[in-house]
């Protein structure tokens, strides 16, 4: 599973149930090198806690000699439980935990520090671990060896392309503005440990070029530079790093785009330890910089640095602490750059608030920092990744509701009025909805990821907001430079300039035998009128086929009838709502009859549900116990995170239950309510004890 989408999620709780932000990525099983370190120092930091869940960032400094493989032990004083790991596989008996490495991060040098996280639930107290051991070894924060120094780069970058036209400097709101709409080069240059690592293929003008075409002004390119340059003092950048990176910069400047560049990764791989060490972070923070910023001092003033992203940070007393502490590194960032002088002595300089969130409090922070530094060539950014029940699917999360549009209103209602009020552009640096992948299809419906994305465009563009898609993969498919769902772009692109009609829903289901009846839909005209349905090139007969009372349009029964033809299982027919501007609204009809299930027998580690969907798709699942309370993880809800604790399988006509499920399930008797998108509701049985887990319908 992707680690930058495993990240988003993380970092999106926090928005809602606390104040949650740090890396998430996923954890991948690797073997353990044999020899243990020496010596170790762990620091344990619950960042963020709420009724019955928590967040805990975990930093493990290995002070021995080189590692390449790891595995943290430590044991829950309070009966705490992990819900959910990143940067690292958790797997748990009783109290005893062991975080093992992801692929990425098996490698620890001496005094190097490798970082995970998790979400945890808790009752009654929640008492950090007394103590830790590292590949067996108890860690007392002895010292160790002092690290290897890396190669020193022997090549110089490559030449700087001739600034272009843009917008005057000084004058942001104009540059900002110009930079609408942008797209991310998302898990590329900021992959670790190298631009190929998460699966994206290597970065071509071709593709640069198609980006442009289809209609994007400016490019976010994210750079993770821990990996690629040498040890203190100097910290030297590898030459092929920055010439690689250079060259990519380039190129999208003679495509005609805006680009931004910054430190990625690096946020949470060491700059988040900067409480506790100022003087060591800052060097290397301020020695990337200035190497950064002199390579690019020349560059086109449509070249764009941002300080950070995501800044997030260990050691400090809470949110307004690690606020000061944003202030100190934006700050620095700004004097160092505009000390380089050149192009980069007006160029457009961009700052995040912690964690790049919308709070209030924290944009209030970040306009203190802008009233500070009085340099009229700042931009302010935040992410944005929606309500995180409708972004992940989970506390039953499945629609755009309201819930949905008044984060989303709020949201972008408080940086207008923190910043744009003010003159100070603001770019959404990031946004989608945290579990929108190609390789997990079902956790969002397309038709309410619609919703949301027409949504996003028309309040970020009334409220002159700039947004750059985070495209990690699952929209562009880079090595066939086409859409994955080119309706979903479609839909983007319409949203740039204009409002689109959605309806309640883009589904209507059919019974596969017995009459059809009449269905209805509710109309969102978002301003259009609504001008009729086709299928294909032909008009449906208004009166006949469908009729429209104020914003409830019928489907009669007769059209049914026609549009499901033989009533075959699946989408029988695909008609389309137009309205007098933006895209049409796809309406599938669709045959189904309610699902069956049978008895199974397996494992907490293999649990699979016979399952005939018989046309239709899975929307959520709720599991209690027998007392109604909610069974299993994030057990403040009885609705379950859809692919990280259940899974439909169509092909295999299963609905799996993952181990992450069963991991915080009580043994005992377990209701499981399935909700499928047809409104059936179906109910299973299962009972588990130990490892050992029984199901049954009814």
């Amino acid at each position: 599973m992707n680690p930058q989408f495993l990240r988003r999620a993380r970092l999106r709780a926090r928005m809602v149930v606390g104040t949650l932000a740090v890396l998430l990525a996923a954890g991948m099983t690797t073997a353990v090198n044999a020899q243990a370190a020496a010596g170790c120092r762990v620091a344990y930091e619950v960042t963020t806690q709420w009724t019955g869940g928590f967040t805990a960032n975990v930093n493990v400094t290995n002070l021995g000699d080189p590692i390449n493989g790891w595995r943290l032990a430590w044991t829950f004083p309070s009966g705490q439980k992990v819900t959910q790991a990143w940067n690292a596989t958790v797997t748990s008996s009783g109290a005893q935990v062991t975080a093992a490495n992801a692929s990425y991060n098996a490698a620890v040098a001496t005094n190097g520090t490798v970082s995970f996280g998790f979400n945890g639930s808790w009752s009654g107290s929640n008492a950090a671990p007394a103590a830790f051991t590292l590949n067996g070894v108890t860690c007392t924060g002895g010292t160790g060896g002092t690290p290897s120094p890396s190669a020193t780069p022997t090549t110089s970058p490559s030449s700087s392309p001739s600034p272009t036209t843009s917008p005057r400097p000084g004058d942001a709101m104009a540059t900002v503005a110009a930079m609408q709409p942008g797209w991310n080069l998302g898990n590329t240059l900021d992959a670790i440990s190298d631009e190929t690592a998460w699966g994206n293929p290597l970065t071509t003008r071709a593709l640069l070029h198609h980006v442009r075409s289809q209609g994007y002004n400016s490019i976010r390119i994210p750079v993770t530079w821990s990996n690629h340059h040498g040890p203190a003092p100097d910290h030297t950048i590898d030459a092929a790093w920055l010439n690689r990176v250079r060259e990519i910069v380039d190129w999208s400047l003679a495509e005609g785009f805006y680009v931004m560049i910054n430190l990625h990764h690096d946020s949470w791989q060491w700059i988040n330890t900067y409480p506790g060490d100022r003087t060591t972070v800052m060097n290397r923070y301020t020695a990337l910089w200035k190497q950064i910023a002199g390579t690019f001092r020349d560059h086109s003033s449509k070249l764009v640095f941002e300080s950070i992203n995501e800044p997030q940070f260990t050691g400090t007393s809470g949110d307004a602490a690690s606020d000061q502490v944003v202030n100190e590194l934006n700050t620095e960032f700004v004097r160092l750059v505009r000390g380089t002088g050149g192009g980069n002595a007006t160029r457009l300089l961009v700052l995040p608030t912690l964690h790049t969130s919308g709070e209030q409090a924290r944009l209030d922070a970040l306009k203190a920092t802008f009233d500070q530094l009085k340099d009229p060539n700042l931009a302010a950014t935040v992410h944005f990744y929606g309500w995180w029940p409708f972004s992940v699917n989970i506390a039953g999360g499945t629609t755009y509701n309201s819930d949905v549009e008044q984060d989303l209103v709020g949201t972008f209602d408080r940086v207008r009025d923190t910043f744009v009020s003010r003159g100070i552009p603001v770019i959404i640096g990031e946004w989608a909805l945290l579990d929108y992948d190609h390789t997990r299809p079902g956790i969002i419906e397309r038709g309410e990821f619609l919703k949301y994305l027409e949504a996003v465009g028309y309040h970020a563009r009334t409220r002159k907001l700039t947004t750059m898609l985070w495209d990690a993969g699952q929209f562009l498919n880079r090595n066939e430079l086409r859409w994955r769902d080119q309706g979903v772009y479609e839909m983007m692109k319409a949203s740039w300039t204009t409002r689109s009609g959605t309806a309640s829903s883009d589904q209507v289901y059919v019974p596969r035998s017995g009459s059809i009846t009449a269905r209805t839909l509710t109309l969102n005209p978002n301003g259009t009128s609504f001008q009729g349905l086709w299928q294909g090139g032909a008009k449906l007969a208004a009166g006949t086929d469908y009729t429209v009372s104020g914003n409830t349009l019928t489907l009669t029964a007769a059209a049914l009838t026609r549009l499901a033809g033989n009533r075959a299982y699946g989408v029988n027919a695909t008609i389309e709502a137009r309205f007098s501007q933006g895209v049409p609204w796809q309406i599938s009809v669709i045959t189904s009859d309610p699902p069956t299930q049978a008895a199974a027998t397996g494992t907490t580690g293999s649990f699979t549900i016979p399952t005939q969907f018989r046309g239709d798709q899975l929307a959520t699942m709720e599991a209690k116990y027998a007392d109604g309370s909610p069974a299993g993880p994030a057990n403040w809800t009885p609705y379950k995170h859809f692919w990280e604790h259940f899974q439909p399988d169509y092909t295999a006509n299963t609905i799996i239950l993952k181990p992450e499920f069963f991991a915080e399930v009580n043994d005992g008797r377990v209701t499981l309510t399935f909700h499928f998108w047809s409104g059936t509701k179906i109910t299973y049985n299962i009972t588990k004890s130990g490892t050992t887990v029984t199901g049954s319908t009814g």
